[in-house]
């Protein structure tokens, strides 16, 4: 998994509340096996109107957001299904910090466990820094996770993060590299298991 330490990127404002994971990846495009192919479809149905052309009036079709790297949301992002894609998605397109009110719990676990930041931050900051992020001459922000805070407009806004949450994406730990990392206590448990039931054990002749 890759690591999150410090971002310095253009951040996008979605204000919208309750935006689900069919809005950021439709099920239609939920066909690869890999976890490649999705940023393509990125909020598709915003971004694209019926004819595939793309919408102007969408925030990410318009420069400087093309490029962005942190996306300013509404309340309740990611809720709606767990699918997976949705962060995959956000990932390939290359938007590594999410920051808003409040996420989905499945959905804020998927994005730890592909490397990507959920910040939860009043709604009162959310617009100030949705506001920054809509003017292209303030939009670039600076997220450093080591200090929990937020550089922006010349103003620095910290965040809480769980500590395992924080020691996860700072290290580029998944679930299994989380239990790897147990590995020798892992063996040691084997070892003694093995020695105290070795009735259970196969006879060998």
């Amino acid at each position: 998994m890759e690591r999150f330490t410090t971002l310095t990127g253009v951040a996008a404002p979605l204000l919208r509340g309750n935006i689900d994971t069919d809005t950021i990846i439709p099920q239609r495009w939920c066909k690869s096996v890999t976890r490649t192919g999705f940023g393509a479809h990125l909020f598709h149905d915003l971004r694209f109107d019926g004819a595939g052309a793309e919408r102007a009036d969408f925030v990410l079709n318009r420069a400087p957001w093309r490029a962005a790297a942190i996306l300013v949301a509404g309340a309740n992002f990611g809720c709606g299904s767990s699918r997976e894609a949705a962060v995959w998605a956000l990932h390939e397109f290359g938007v590594r910090c999410l920051i808003a009110p409040s996420f989905s719990d499945i959905f804020a676990r998927n994005c730890v466990a592909n490397g990507v930041l959920p910040v939860t931050l009043d709604e009162d900051r959310v617009a100030r820094l949705a506001a920054l992020a809509g003017d292209p001459e303030t939009a670039a922000l600076s997220v450093d996770l080591p200090a929990q805070t937020i550089v922006a407009g010349g103003e620095q806004i910290p965040f809480e993060m769980d500590p395992y949450v924080r020691h996860r994406l700072i290290n580029g730990l998944d679930e299994i590299a989380v239990t790897l990392t147990h590995e020798p206590e892992i063996a040691a448990h084997e070892r003694w298991l093995g020695a105290a039931r070795r009735w259970r054990l196969p006879a060998r002749g």
